[in-house]
C-alpha cells in the first residue's frame, strides 16, 4: 500500500511538472505570451481598467467593433457623410471602429451642449474647450479622467508629440478630462482693413491706436454705405471687440474671464485684481471710442447688428473689423482669391506690447464620463491629431474635391471647399495641420515678430471655478450688455455719468462677491506654486 501511494505522489508530481514546463514554452497559458507580457484584456472597461491599473499589455484588443458617436460644435457639412464614408474605411481598417458624429449649429449649441450632459445621452467623444464647458463639465463630472496609463496605453503618438506643458494646462484641479489640440496659437488680436482706402486717402501705415483712428474717420467721412469698423455685439459678446487690442493689450493686463471685468496686470507676481472698467485707462479709452463714433466710425444700429462681419467686409459694406491673426490671416487670403478689386492689409495696434499664447485648452476633445468605449475613442483621438492620411481627410476633406494637397504642409481650396467647413474640427489641431498656400506672408512674418513676445506667467494654467458665485457672474454679464455696450460703443453722451452708472449696477450685481472669491483661489493657486 505504501509503495502504491509512493508511485501515486510520484507521477502526480511529473503530471505539474510538465504541465509547468509546457505552459513556459509557450503554451500561452496564464495571459501570457512567450515573452511574458500580459496579452489585452478583451471588453472596453476590462481594457481601461488595465491601462489605470498600469496593465502592461502586449495591445489593445481591437478585436471586436464597436461605433463610437461623437459631438461637435458648429453646422453640419452638406459633405460629411461623404468625408466620413472615407474615415470610417479607414478607421475599420486601423482600429476596427466606425464613427457617427452629431453636430451642435453655432445658433442654439450653448443651449443643447449641457442638456447633452444633464440628460445622459448616449456618446462617447465631445468637441471642448476652455471657452466650451470644459472646465464647467470637468466639475461636474461630465467627462472621464484621463490617466498617464491611458494615454500611453491608447494615445502612443499623441502622448508622443504633445508638449509637457499642455497637458499641464488642461488640468482641472489637478486632474486631466481632455486631450488638448497640439498647436500653439498667439490669442492676440489684430485688425484686418481696406489698404486701398488707406491708400487712397493718403493715410500714415497703421501700427498704432492714433494712425487707425485716422483711418477710421476717413472712411466714415467719404464712403458713403461702408462701416468704417464692423462688429456684431448682439451675438452675447460683452465687450466692445477692440477692447482686447486697445484695453487688454496696449496696457499689458489679463482678463481672467471675459464673462466679467475683472484684471491684473500681467507683470504683478501676486494677480491682484481691479475692475477694468474703475480705471483711468477705460475712461481715456471710453473718449476714443467716442470720438470715433461720432465721426461716423459704425453704424448707431451697431448694437443690434448680428451680420457676419466678415461677409460685409467681403461685400464692401465694412472697412475693418479686429480678429485674431490666424482668422485674419485666412480672411486676407479669401479677399485676395474672390475681391482682388479690394486691397487688404492687417495691422497691429500694439505691436511692442507683450504677446499671449492661448493655453492648450482652447481647442480639445475629451471623453463622455459615460462611454462603453473609451479606449477606442481614445485611439480615434490618437489617429485625428497624428495620422496624417486621417487627419488630412477630417481637417480638409477629399483631395481633389475639397482641397487640393500642395507639397506635404500646404493646401489650396478645391471646388467643392464651401461643402465642407464650418465646424470644431479644429479639436485635433496638431502639427500635421496644412496651411492654405494663399495665406500671406506678412501674416507669417507678424507671428514670427510676436514668437519671442510672448510673455509666459504664474497665472497663465488658473481656472476659475465659479461654482460659488454663478449668480453673480449671471447677473454681472446683464450689466455688461445693458450698460457697457452702449457706452462702449459711444451711445451714450456723458460718459462720466455712464462710467459711474455702470460701475453701480456691478456692485449691485455682486462684482465684489466674485472678486473676493477670485482673489481667494488665485492667492491660493500662486501659493501653491511656491
Amino acid at each position: 500500500m505504501k509503495q502504491q501511494k509512493r508511485r501515486f505522489m510520484f507521477l502526480l508530481a511529473m503530471v505539474f511538472a510538465v504541465s509547468a514546463l509546457l505552459s513556459a514554452c509557450g503554451g500561452n497559458g496564464g495571459g501570457k505570451d512567450a515573452s511574458g507580457a500580459k496579452n489585452a484584456n478583451t471588453g472596453s472597461n476590462a481594457a481601461v481598467n488595465s491601462a489605470n491599473s498600469g496593465g502592461d499589455q502586449a495591445g489593445p484588443d481591437i478585436s471586436q467593433e464597436v461605433k463610437l458617436k461623437m459631438l461637435l460644435v458648429g453646422g453640419k457639412p452638406a459633405d460629411y457623410d461623404e468625408v466620413f464614408d472615407e474615415l470610417n474605411k479607414l478607421l475599420k481598417e486601423k482600429i476596427n471602429a466606425t464613427v457617427e458624429t452629431e453636430f451642435l449649429d453655432w445658433a442654439d449649441w450653448t443651449q443643447k451642449y449641457p442638456l447633452k450632459f444633464a440628460a445622459n445621452e448616449d456618446f462617447d467623444i465631445v468637441y471642448t474647450a476652455n471657452w466650451a464647458f470644459y472646465n464647467d463639465q470637468a466639475r461636474k463630472g461630465g467627462f472621464l479622467e484621463l490617466t498617464e496609463d491611458m494615454l500611453k496605453t491608447y494615445m502612443p503618438k499623441t502622448w508622443e508629440a504633445m508638449p509637457a506643458v499642455s497637458w499641464d494646462q488642461a488640468k482641472v484641479d489637478g486632474k486631466l478630462y481632455m486631450v488638448p489640440n497640439n498647436n500653439m496659437e498667439v490669442t492676440d488680436k489684430v485688425v484686418i482693413i481696406r489698404e486701398d482706402l488707406r491708400k487712397k486717402y493718403n493715410l500714415e501705415p497703421i501700427n498704432s491706436p492714433e494712425t487707425y483712428a485716422a483711418y477710421v474717420k476717413a472712411v466714415g467721412a467719404n464712403e458713403k454705405g461702408v462701416s468704417a469698423f464692423g462688429a456684431k455685439p448682439a451675438d452675447g459678446w460683452k465687450w466692445h471687440e477692440l477692447d482686447q487690442a486697445l484695453l487688454e493689450q496696449q496696457n499689458e493686463w489679463n482678463l481672467i474671464d471675459y464673462s466679467f471685468p475683472l484684471a491684473y496686470k500681467l507683470t504683478d507676481e501676486k494677480g491682484q485684481l481691479f475692475n477694468v472698467y474703475d480705471t483711468p485707462e477705460f475712461r481715456e479709452l471710453l473718449t476714443f471710442y467716442k470720438d470715433l463714433a461720432d465721426n461716423k466710425g459704425w453704424s448707431k444700429n451697431i448694437v443690434s447688428n448680428k451680420n457676419d462681419v466678415w461677409q460685409d467686409m467681403k461685400a464692401g459694406k465694412v472697412g475693418s473689423y479686429a480678429q485674431t491673426l490666424g482668422t485674419v490671416g485666412a480672411n486676407l487670403a479669401e479677399m485676395r482669391r474672390d475681391k482682388p478689386e479690394y486691397e487688404g492689409a492687417i495691422v497691429d495696434l500694439t505691436p511692442d506690447k507683450k504677446k499671449i499664447a492661448s493655453i492648450s485648452t482652447q481647442n480639445g476633445m475629451a471623453i463622455h464620463a459615460t462611454s462603453k468605449n473609451a479606449e477606442r475613442s481614445l485611439m480615434l483621438i490618437d489617429l485625428l491629431q497624428n495620422d496624417k492620411e486621417i487627419h488630412d481627410l477630417t481637417m480638409y476633406g477629399i483631395a481633389g474635391k475639397h482641397y487640393e494637397p500642395v507639397g506635404d504642409d500646404r493646401f489650396s481650396a478645391g471646388p467643392s471647399a464651401a461643402n465642407y467647413t464650418g465646424f470644431s474640427n479644429w479639436g485635433w489641431n496638431s502639427p500635421l495641420n496644412r496651411k492654405d498656400a494663399s495665406y500671406p506672408v506678412e501674416a507669417d512674418e507678424i507671428l514670427k515678430d510676436w514668437e519671442p513676445k510672448v510673455h509666459h506667467f504664474a497665472l497663465e494654467t488658473f481656472v476659475f471655478d465659479d461654482s460659488k458665485v454663478k449668480n453673480e457672474v449671471s447677473n454681472v454679464g446683464n450689466v455688461m450688455l445693458r450698460y457697457a455696450i452702449p457706452l462702449e460703443y459711444g451711445l451714450i453722451d456723458d460718459l462720466d455719468k455712464g462710467q459711474a452708472e455702470l460701475i453701480k449696477q456691478l456692485n449691485s450685481a455682486g462684482i465684489g462677491k466674485i472678486q473676493e472669491e477670485l482673489q481667494s483661489q488665485i492667492d491660493a493657486f500662486l501659493a501653491a506654486q511656491q
